[in-house]
């Protein structure tokens, strides 16, 4: 059995990530998408989540919570993998919150893909932000995964089409990028900037960090 070797220290920055079994699709059509999305604001609460009390036509982001166990500051969705940096509100809530995160997912994955056993590659993957200047990285480094869905080896070689690139990310619904290009989005209730460090206090400070990044070459 697998064990991390980090732990985590309330009010430290994390990365948090993990993949599918052998890089498997864990997203395979925009109900998963949503379905996880809806998850990482519902499952954030201090009390007992049970997706039986809604109806049918309320959305996981409408759900009442209670007080939140985690602070989000950036995610994002790819099919096979996914990233979200966070913030402990207590000890021991990192690991409560992705255990009921990911507990809910697979089930509802595995009851409509009628499947069984695990998804996910092991226990979820941990980083610890320690320091100012790598946690500010993060913010661009997990907005920018999805630029590897048309252009895979833009770090390696570059970007051969910026403006194509750009107008992807503005497009892409599954990261809180749209939270920082400053789009008003429904999914805006999942991350919470104000216990964050104000990196991007305005559209174009996160503007120009992201293009920085897109101009840098591995």
């Amino acid at each position: 059995m697998a064990f991390r070797k980090i732990s985590f220290v309330s009010g430290e920055y994390y990365h948090i990530y993990n993949r599918g079994n052998s890089k498997q699709c864990i997203f395979r059509d925009k109900n998963d998408y949503v379905r996880f999305l809806g998850l990482l604001f519902a499952c954030n609460s201090s009390n007992n989540f049970k997706i039986d009390n809604l109806n049918k036509k309320q959305s996981l982001l409408d759900s009442a919570r209670g007080d939140q166990i985690v602070y989000i500051g950036a995610y994002c969705l790819m099919p096979n993998h996914f990233h979200i940096l966070l913030t402990d509100t207590g000890e021991g809530n990192i690991s409560k919150f992705m255990q009921k995160v990911i507990t809910a997912y697979v089930m509802y994955y595995n009851k409509k893909y009628q499947r069984s056993g695990s998804l996910f590659e092991g226990k979820f993957k941990a980083e610890h932000a320690s320091t100012d200047r790598y946690l500010k990285y993060l913010f661009s480094y997990i907005h920018l995964n999805p630029v590897k869905l048309i252009e895979p080896k833009w770090r390696e070689i570059g970007i051969q089409n910026k403006l194509k690139v750009l107008k992807y990310l503005e497009q892409y619904q599954y990261s809180s990028y749209l939270d920082y290009f400053g789009v008003e989005c429904q999914e805006k209730v999942i991350i919470d900037k104000d216990h964050f460090p104000d990196y991007f206090s305005i559209r174009k400070d996160f503007q120009k960090e992201i293009f920085e990044w897109l101009n840098f070459l591995r």
